[in-house]
């Protein structure tokens, strides 16, 4: 059967159109409505590489899943280069806060590659780059993004604790496995971070039964169960799943599966009750 593809910028609004109709009149009182939720994905001052992983990324079913709302105060833990961050920033509006944790770089760790001055030409089919955090901070739509250089262990500046109503921890959290990271102090520091009923919201590429985290730094996935005993263990309660970017066809052995599929990806919404 002859498969025609998409021009990534039409895959892209095809993608957001239909996203945007299933979530229409599902839109729970306290989080963004579908035509809001829309408006944030459209920005014109997005880069083309967020569009480019709004692909993979589900966007707007993850913003629906979240109930993330204006004046909100939040943390993107291990933000990497603000995929999320940005979303959230826009989400929450110059009323709210987004705080964007990375660790601060280990003194011997190789840095990884930025070319200087101007980048090379993209070879055919690439995906556009993702914007760096120090850039998305310079977009004066983003003012409320603020960039934090903290360890894992104790993510939150100090006047966000107690003052959180979201931490969000996007496909990372499995990295922490074979990075040595003390996932009990992190979680029990996320907890202390957010307000009463505050919310902490883990989305990982799904790891088979029985491997926990042993996998991470070679099929970098964790099991779902793993993640969920260690979270409920800091005293947090699940809430919701969400199943969204499931795919049952993964067989999970890989890293990339085979044939070539979406990863089977779970996302986990925990309460501080």
């Amino acid at each position: 059967m002859k498969i025609t593809r998409l021009p990534a910028s039409l895959a892209c609004l095809t993608c957001l159109a239909t996203l945007l109709a299933a979530l229409a009149g599902c839109a729970s009182t306290d989080g963004l409505t579908a035509d809001r939720i829309g408006a944030v994905l459209s920005a014109p001052d997005r880069s083309a590489g967020d569009r480019f992983n709004d692909i993979r990324r589900h966007p707007a079913e993850m913003l629906a899943f979240i109930r993330v709302r204006p004046g909100m105060t939040v943390l993107d833990v291990s933000a990497a280069r603000g995929y999320t961050s940005e979303l959230l920033a826009r989400a929450v509006g110059p009323t709210g806060k987004v705080y964007a944790q990375n660790a601060p770089r280990r003194e011997n760790a190789t840095p990884p590659a930025q070319p200087e001055g101007q980048a090379a030409p993209l070879p055919a089919g690439t995906p556009p780059p993702l914007p760096t955090l120090a850039e998305r901070t310079r977009n004066p739509a983003l003012a409320h993004l603020a960039v934090v250089s903290r360890p894992f262990e104790d993510p939150a500046p100090p006047e966000a604790i107690g003052h959180l109503d979201l931490v969000t921890l996007m496909f990372n959290y499995h990295d922490f496995g074979h990075m040595g990271v003390d996932r009990a102090k992190l979680n029990a520091a996320v907890f202390r971070a957010l307000k009463p009923g505050g919310v902490y919201v883990i989305a990982d590429h799904s790891g088979r039964p029985g491997t926990g985290i042993s996998e991470a730094g070679t099929l970098h996935r964790v099991e779902e169960a793993f993640v969920r005993s260690e979270v409920e263990a800091a005293g947090f309660r699940l809430a919701e799943v969400g199943n969204f970017m499931r795919n049952p066809n993964d067989p999970r052995d890989r890293n990339t599966p085979v044939p070539p599929m979406p990863k089977d990806e779970f996302v986990l919404k925990f309460v501080k009750p």
